[in-house]
């Protein structure tokens, strides 16, 4: 049985989430589950209100909720932690104090991760900056792995997917090998280099490198701001997805031949910096990781050589204002 911890679970992407976990889609329909959820003291009420409701759904495969404001009662006993709480961006705050705010709450959870959870913990962050929060994190957590600490780039990797199924009007599932390289943020690089649909390239059905390497890139860049404009709120449903995609490939392993992204620690392939939380086309088995290698037909041209620097610049300046805020 799997224990999971879930902090920031009154909002929106927590509430989407939870059912899907509950229901078998991150971890398979034979898997029994216990969740835990965090919250701040605030929404106590309403976390509470979502354990009702998975209460009152009766999934056969959940054994048990926790719904706490707690933090090491939150972190006790946990074999997955999905971070999706953080400290958002708000009209007139400067970036150092977005980063310190988020340095205070995942030093706080990392701490109570190191010391309650679970042995061989595998931890995805959500929240945003979500390269840089896991790096915190990983920072005030020595003794979980660096391999055990992700971020999710997943939806990134999703949207550049379902762009390509809509411009070429096949099934999205056909679709295979896209890439994310980097930050989750404006600064990502969506690469179709590598990518195929049924077996063929996807450069040579799309035969148009003018919006590939235009209006494809900044759509799936922007993607979250224009899903903000639409709804009026930030993106629920297609977090929720790619982090259960995300976690069940980790732990389950991705199917032969196919790659996918996540935000890992970088050992300095592809010549970025090692020591950053990275994004990176990787292959999943035994439930672990490993980034897809040059040998395997992975080449950079000139182009994507600068994107894929110029997202590891903008990483290395968050890396640098984050520790900064740690004195």
């Amino acid at each position: 049985m799997f224990e999971r911890d879930f902090s920031g679970f009154s909002g929106q992407i927590g509430y989407a989430l939870v059912p899907m976990v509950a229901r078998g889609v991150m971890l398979g329909a034979d898997q029994p589950v216990i969740l835990h959820m965090l919250d701040i003291p605030p929404a106590a009420e309403a976390l509470n209100g979502v354990k009702m409701e998975l209460v009152d759904a009766a999934f056969p495969l959940l054994k048990g909720v926790v719904a706490t404001t707690d933090v090491i009662e939150a972190c006790t006993g946990v074999s997955i932690a999905v971070m999706v709480g953080g400290f958002p961006r708000k009209e007139g705050m400067e970036r150092k104090d977005v980063m310190s705010k988020n340095v205070s709450i995942y030093k706080s959870q990392a701490s109570a991760l190191e010391k309650h959870a679970a042995a061989n913990c595998k931890v995805l962050v959500v929240a945003n900056p979500a390269n840089t929060n896991a790096l915190i994190l990983k920072e005030f957590a020595p003794s979980i792995p660096e391999r055990n600490i992700t971020c999710l780039t997943r939806l990134d990797h999703n949207r550049a997917l379902g762009q390509i199924s809509e411009r070429l009007n096949v099934q999205v599932s056909d679709v295979k090998n896209a890439i994310i390289w980097g930050n989750h943020s404006s600064s990502q690089y969506p690469d179709v280099n590598h990518a195929t649909v049924a077996g063929k390239p996807v450069k040579q059905l799309i035969n148009d490198d003018a919006w590939l390497s235009g209006e494809f890139i900044a759509t799936v860049q922007q993607r979250g701001a224009a899903i903000i404009k639409a709804r009026k709120l930030s993106s629920a449903l297609s977090a929720a997805s790619s982090a259960c995609d995300h976690i069940r490939d980790w732990v389950l392993g991705t199917p032969e031949g196919t790659w996918v992204s996540m935000g890992v620690y970088s050992d300095g392939s592809y010549n970025v910096p090692a020591g950053l939380i990275y994004s990176f086309p990787v292959t999943c088995r035994n439930g672990e990781w490993t980034i897809v290698q040059g040998k395997s037909g992975l080449s950079i041209d000139e182009f994507s050589r600068k994107k894929l620097d110029a997202t590891a610049e903008e990483l290395s300046e968050e890396k640098a204002l984050a520790y900064s805020c740690l004195s």
